[in-house]
Formats: C-alpha cells, structure tokens, sequence
C-alpha cells in the first residue's frame, strides 16, 4: 500500500513541475528589439494625439535632441501639454517605420503626418519625414535624438 502512494506522489510533483513550467515560460520570452522600438513609436503617435505628454516623453532619453537643438524633452511635453489645454486635437499618421541596426543602437525612419482640426500651430502640420536614433537603456529602448524635415 506504500509503494502506490509514493507513485502518485511521484506522478503529483512531475505534473506540478510541468505545469509551473508552463506557466512561466510564456513570461521568459523576450520581445525582439526592433518590436520594442516599433511599439514605442505608435505609442508615441498615440499619446500624442490624446494630448498625453508624459505618455509623449516617455520613451524618450533625459538628454533627448531633437532637430539639432530646436526641441528637447521638457519642451516637447510642454507643446503637448499647450495643444491639449487648448482644447485642440492633433491627429498623427505613421507610415511604415524602417530600424536599421549601428551596433548597440538602432535607427528608425519613418513617414508621419500630423493633422489638425485648431489653429494652434497651422505651420507644423503636414507630412514629415522622420529619423530618430535609439539606444539600450536600463533595459528599455530610449530615443536620444530624432530630426525631421517637412516633406512637400
């Protein structure tokens, strides 16, 4: 009678064992790091047109540049911030977005068009193209500069 008690109990912890197992495995897998990045941007286009700003910056590096100077972190949330207290919406396409790897870092172009139903900043609506640098921090991708120039 011992003995068909100890296989049960054998059985009972290699079947605990696989389910544990399968249970944490779907939580070791690693998103890729060009979906990181790619996941970063929509989310960027997304918070942007819900007037979120700290949402905007969030991925976005304490020492972000962008265009050579023109806007940096702080600057950026504030323009978002003015839009939505404004009460105006912006609208953000993205179009296809391409990550070309240089080393530890990664750098991704891509079409946007921004669209606007206010008169806050009539001059910056339109189609831009984009490029945007990322790098490896803390675990988590941060964009460190992006320029863009208005597309015609």
């Amino acid at each position: 009678m011992i003995r068909p008690m100890i296989r049960l109990s054998k059985t009972g912890c290699l079947l605990l064992t696989a389910m544990l197992c399968a249970a944490i495995l779907p939580g070791c897998r690693h998103t890729p790091d060009e979906v990181q990045v790619r996941e970063a941007i929509a989310a960027v286009a997304q918070a942007a047109q819900a007037g979120a700003a700290g949402d905007v910056v969030a991925p976005l590096s304490d020492d972000f540049d962008g265009n050579a100077g023109e806007l940096d972190r702080p600057a950026l949330a504030n323009m978002v911030r003015l839009v939505a207290l404004r009460g105006e919406h912006v609208g953000v396409m993205l179009g296809p977005v391409t990550i070309e790897h240089r080393g530890a870092r990664m750098v991704a172009t891509f079409e946007v068009t921004l669209s606007s139903g206010g008169r806050l900043f009539p001059d910056r609506l339109g189609i831009y193209q984009v490029e945007s640098a990322w790098r490896k921090q803390h675990g988590k991708w941060r964009c460190y500069t992006a320029s863009w120039k208005h597309s015609m």
